[in-house]
């Protein structure tokens, strides 16, 4: 029975998590919430009552998180007879809880559509168009009869087979993608593999400064196991294009997930759970100084709050410094895969305890990283945090992990994440909630102070003999002169943006693309084969498909660029032709008609087959055009917020571009660069930039 009411008012103006009141065992707590004016309006008071003794962690839950809570808690408590009624901001309660209560994370897998194999004649007659820039008039004619082959022969009886497969799978490609293009790879994967970017509140309330690294750590970290308690209750909202809803099942593998590496393969241990499923892991790992720690977010049932997970980063650090250097284990994970596996059974062997501590990184939510460096970072360059949290200390980074975050002793902070169990959006997600968070409070915690007794940290004591540490020694090494081949520029255009490219009717991304492909042209005088990532998540479980973004329209437009004697007409016709096949492209690829990932399902199947591979997938063309993971220009478009990431290139004396765009006249950019060519990757921004104000020039001029 309900034996107490208490009032709070939204919003309020200054933010604290909760003050708890004595009495008996129904006591109450009273609970006040930051949600700004500019989103809900002036504040209304209501009624709401709290479980007795139950600590409820609201700070920071935007409006209909709260509807959510406060219609949870009143269906809990109230009899079933009663009716709870009361308007916010206008709108009546129950009608926004109903809205926000039907739909949960994960609803919709079950309905999406599933992944579908294209025509083989379309996708044959899209591979040749991209061959086209690569090849002359005899290269391309070889190129054709093996296309036609393939067509009239052996492809049309494995597209057979490849369409019998997709009627028994939801995702035809999901099983394979995930085996070849991560699980299967034996090179380290810690490098050239995971994905890296900076968190972006150095931008605004968090500046570099030495001597803030823990206590922002703390409210950092404290954003993140928030976003982890919506997941866990599907409160999270579906991603969607338009009405269409998008798959979700990548978000599964954020937190509590690891791989494991195997002598020829390695696979996927994910240990996370919805609320509705079970209970799941609840931990998290902390490596500082080569050692590793772990400890509980939850206590009493609720997350510990920010002074109290700086209790814990203080303790664990002040240990560290006071203390020798750890074994470095977490090294091992930057090696060779092969390597790393026979390392890791060498290791439990030695003492099976050390399985055991093993598994317990593995099944922790994520790696919180303790550096002792300090990057230069300004919002106009931050090539240095780039090139820290890509060849960074290995010993302070677990690689398999699907989440690292990486905190810097200058109060910098980023991630490294292993890229086989997810791609770049759902930590574009993550790290865009957090950083909504961390500018609606300042960049403080402003919640109560009190710290309760909740168990210090455990330390993950491994046992270890010479070859070990020799082991240990080695990967760090390969790790670290692996790094050392690597440039990386990161820097900020700040001409125009996202506004300006919309107003000339011209795609932000195509934008970028076509300026890219003139920027290469202009420096090495020829096409660039180029990798641009589409996203498949319209059908169940889908990931990736390439677009190929170096066309023959492309080219045309990068050669009338470079001919003096090319009017301006003409350069924008051939300007606007390129956007159109690029846009077109990017359309067929999201909605299952690209045509790499369909070579890839054939050649799969004639191996499994147990046939000869194709000549098509022998064709010099085939991997001068990129075919086989060969583009030297690797590119995404990382999204249009402030969040940044990058991967190494697919190949040595290749490069790597990912971007983000800006509403507010930016456009970011980060290039890198594997091998010895003798020039320099500003000179390939420099490049772009000028071809992207040549765009607007032509389309000015009209």
């Amino acid at each position: 029975m309900i034996t107490r009411l208490v009032q709070f008012r939204l919003p309020v103006v200054s933010t604290e998590l909760f003050k708890q009141a004595p009495g008996s065992p129904e006591h109450f707590i009273l609970v006040y919430c930051h949600l700004p004016r500019r989103k809900c309006g002036s504040p209304m008071p209501c009624n709401i009552t709290a479980v007795g003794g139950e600590i409820i962690n609201l700070l920071n839950t935007t409006k209909t998180e709260m509807l959510v809570f406060i219609c949870e808690r009143w269906q809990r408590l109230l009899p079933l007879e009663d009716s709870v009624k009361f308007s916010y901001c206008n709108y009546t309660m129950e009608n926004q809880l109903a809205k926000s209560v039907e739909e949960r994370t994960f609803q919709y897998q079950d309905s999406l559509p599933s992944l579908p194999v294209p025509s083989l004649e379309e996708s044959l007659k899209k591979y040749l168009e991209s061959v086209k820039p690569f090849a002359n008039e005899e290269e391309y004619k070889k190129t054709e009869e093996i296309v036609q082959n393939f067509q009239d022969g052996v492809g049309k009886r494995l597209h057979q087979k490849l369409l019998e497969r997709a009627k028994g799978k939801r995702n035809w490609l999901e099983e394979w993608w995930l085996n070849v293009a991560y699980l299967d790879v034996r090179i380290p994967s810690q490098l050239n593999v995971n994905f890296v970017g900076p968190s972006p509140h150095f931008e605004h309330y968090w500046p570099a400064k030495e001597g803030t690294q823990l206590e922002r750590g703390s409210v950092l970290l404290w954003h993140n196991l928030n976003y982890w308690q919506l997941l866990r209750r599907e409160k999270l909202p579906v991603h969607k294009s338009g009405n269409t809803p998008l798959d979700m099942n990548q978000f599964r593998m954020l937190f509590s997930t690891c791989k494991v590496p195997g002598i020829t393969r390695d696979s996927i241990m994910n240990y996370f759970k919805t609320e509705s499923e079970g209970p799941c892991p609840s931990h998290i790992a902390v490596l500082c100084r080569g050692r590793a720690f772990v400890f509980d977010v939850l206590h009493e049932g609720c997350l510990v709050t920010p002074p109290e997970l700086l209790r814990q980063l203080t303790y664990i650090h002040k240990k560290c410094w006071s203390e020798p250097v750890g074994p470095s284990i977490a090294a091992l994970t930057s090696e060779e895969r092969t390597r790393w596996a026979k390392a890791r059974e060498y290791l439990i062997g030695l003492d099976p305890e050390n399985l055991t501590l093993l598994e317990k990184i593995q099944a922790s939510l994520f790696v919180y990283s303790i550096e002792d460096t300090s990057p230069h970072a300004t919002p106009e360059d931050f090539s240095q945090v780039f090139e820290m949290l890509l060849g960074g200390d290995p010993a302070v980074r677990w690689g398999d992990k699907s989440y690292n975050l990486i905190s810097f002793a200058n109060g910098i902070f980023g991630c490294c994440c292993d890229h086989a169990p997810y791609d770049a959006m759902v930590m574009v997600n993550i790290a865009h909630y957090v950083d909504e968070r961390i500018l609606e409070t300042e960049g403080r915690w402003k919640g109560s102070e009190k710290v309760r007794d909740i168990p210090l940290p455990e330390e993950l004591v491994f046992t270890v003999d010479e070859k070990i540490l020799n082991d240990v020694s080695q990967a760090r090494a390969q790790h670290l002169k692996a790094a050392s081949d690597l440039q990386i520029a990161a820097s900020t255009f700040t001409s125009f943006g996202k506004t300006l490219t919309k107003k000339e009717a011209l795609h932000p991304d195509t934008f970028i693309q076509l300026a890219l492909q003139l920027a290469y042209y202009r420096l090495h005088g020829r096409p660039g084969c180029c990798y641009e990532t589409a996203m498949t998540r319209y059908f169940y479980h889908g990931r990736t498909e390439t677009v190929r973004s170096c066309t023959v329209e492309s080219v045309r437009w990068c050669q009338s660029m470079q001919d003096p004697s090319a009017s301006l007409l003409e350069r924008q016709q051939k300007m606007l032709e390129a956007f159109g096949k690029h846009n077109k492209m990017m359309k067929d690829c999201s909605h299952g008609k690209g045509f790499d990932r369909h070579l890839l399902g054939l050649l799969l199947t004639a191996k499994e087959e147990g046939l000869p591979v194709p000549e098509l997938f022998e064709d010099p063309l085939f991997f001068r055009s990129g075919g086989g993971g060969n583009f030297v220009l690797s590119t995404s478009l990382v999204g249009y917020l402030r969040i940044q990431g990058v991967v190494v290139p697919m190949v040595h004396n290749g490069y790597g571009f990912f971007y983000h765009i800006r509403d507010d006249s930016q456009v970011e950019r980060r290039e890198s660069q594997l091998g010895t060519y003798d020039i320099s990757i500003h000179v390939l921004c420099i490049s772009q930039v000028c071809g992207g104000m040549f765009i607007l020039e032509v389309m000015s001029r009209d």
